[in-house]
């Protein structure tokens, strides 16, 4: 077995050879390579002590990471390394740190205290791979398997109960049934974990490309105890449908955490210590599909289900008093019409009473004309709030919720960049006119000059007026006297 190791480690690991030291690529990195994966930490251990390997590459290259459990972070070609002296651990009294450590001379005694056998498998050119519990055979299997007892493994430190899932729905691995059983028997052990630190395993679980399955009920009932064991089930098939990856983070808390409500949402998030950017990008999702936003009523409406026309039986449904379609999950105002888009339904609200013109919409355009100039409409309102982040990390979300919509909430995230690319006005900072125009045309300032910006805005985005500053400022004082 022969891997390719990285530049710097392996230059390390040459220097600590050379000096008559042990040495090898322990944990991640080595699984990494195994699996034809780029291993971008490389971490090192050795029989070096730290005070001896402090000496070898001088005080200016090392760091003194935590010389107490053994470890020196070594700075080479502008990276870091972590190195780490053969150890062994004695009893973990908070259950999650060793009390004291001992330095032995033998790698494979390190490797007996490691969480799992895919991270206990240690690498140097001229040995090759030590393996002393199957590893390598665990990941030719694509299993997950603690390191000797897994009751003692989890006991130690209930952290790697999280990791185990973690790293399981990283790879799309199945779980060693013993491992598992020890993982929910000793789930409660979770509690004396930080918050921090259980909000960055979460994390890194939810971004995975499928972790629905390894939304494990016994831990989430711990970590998450606001989510009842129905939602949770609920929410697993929705959290596979969203993107992966760091950058949807956002989109997968949601669907997780969406039947608990925007409030609910954010209290949790803030317990879980998630950043300020997570917790609103989070419960902006939450509100927007909860049918509460523009986007509940846009991506969510009857106009990505109804095949029906807008008849008096549809607009009678839609008037239902408690403002719910028979035939949807969404909820709409009270008194709506039904506009014609895209071939759909979409309820909105109209002063005119329930019913709609014959060859007309309550925009008042041709049917030929409205699917864009609705679509647009709620798109261009959207990208104004939120950004074009945002409103692509809603039709995701949409398209999660509702797989029947997700070609067509595929086509609005695409027409939603096309009208940032273009520069279509959607905020008031793109108008033709400014708070100053606006104050030189004797409009006062205050709250209702930022009043005015905005009704100039939605008539732009409305087309009532083009984004013209003469248009604009005529506009204005027709605001400004009503």
């Amino acid at each position: 077995m022969k891997l390719t190791l990285d530049p710097g480690a392996a230059a390390l690991l040459d220097a600590l050879h050379a000096a008559g030291y042990a040495a090898y690529a322990v944990g991640g990195c080595v699984r990494d390579s195994l699996l034809g994966r780029t291993a971008h930490d490389w971490d090192l251990c050795t029989s070096a002590l730290p005070q001896q390997v402090m000496e070898l590459f001088g005080t200016e290259q090392c760091i003194p990471t935590g010389l107490q459990h053994g470890t020196v972070t070594i700075k080479y070609g502008g990276q870091l390394y972590e190195t780490t002296t053969f150890r062994t651990e004695g009893s973990y009294t908070d259950g999650r740190h060793p009390d004291e450590v001992q330095f032995v001379p033998d790698v494979r005694e390190d490797l007996a205290r490691r969480d799992f056998t895919i991270n206990a498998m240690a690498y140097n050119a001229a040995e090759g791979l030590v393996d002393p519990f199957g590893g390598q055979k665990d990941l030719q299997n694509g299993l997950l398997r603690a390191v000797g007892e897994p009751q003692q493994r989890f006991t130690e430190d209930a952290l790697r109960i999280l990791r185990l899932y973690r790293f399981a729905a990283r790879f799309g691995f199945t779980l060693d049934a013993a491992t598992a059983r020890a993982a929910r028997q000793l789930a409660p052990h979770l509690d004396c974990i930080s918050a921090e630190r259980i909000q960055e395993e979460l994390a890194k679980l939810l971004v995975a490309p499928q972790p629905g399955a390894y939304l494990e009920p016994a831990v989430l009932a711990v970590v998450l105890p606001e989510l009842t064991p129905a939602a949770l089930e609920a929410a697993k098939p929705v959290v596979d449908a969203c993107p992966a990856g760091e950058e949807n983070l956002p989109v997968r808390w949601a669907a997780l955490l969406g039947t608990l409500g925007e409030a609910d949402t954010r209290r949790v998030l803030k317990r879980l210590r998630c950043s300020n950017a997570c917790i609103e990008e989070t419960a902006v999702l939450v509100r927007e599909t909860a049918g509460e936003g523009v986007c509940g009523s846009f991506l969510l409406g009857h106009e990505f289900e109804l095949r029906h026309p807008t008849d008096a039986s549809c607009l009678e449904q839609h008037s239902h008093p408690a403002g719910r379609c028979p035939n949807s999950n969404s909820l709409f105002p009270p008194q709506a019409a039904v506009v014609a888009v895209a071939g759909h339904s979409i309820a909105r609200p109209t002063a005119c009473g329930s019913r709609v013109p014959p060859q007309r919409t309550v925009l008042g355009e041709t049917p030929a004309h409205a699917p864009e100039r609705a679509s647009d409409i709620h798109l261009r309102r959207l990208l104004g709030r939120y950004g074009l982040c945002t409103v692509e990390r809603l039709c995701a979300l949409c398209a999660a919720l509702r797989p029947q919509a997700a070609p067509a909430c595929a086509l609005a995230a695409q027409r939603a960049r096309q009208l940032e690319a273009d520069g279509v006005c959607c905020r008031v900072r793109q108008l033709a006119v400014n708070g100053r125009d606006l104050m030189a045309a004797g409009i006062p300032a205050g709250p209702a000059l930022r009043r005015v910006l905005e009704a100039l805005l939605d008539g732009v985005i409305r087309a009532e007026y083009p984004n013209e500053k003469p248009a604009l400022l005529a506009a204005a004082q027709k605001i400004i006297a009503s």
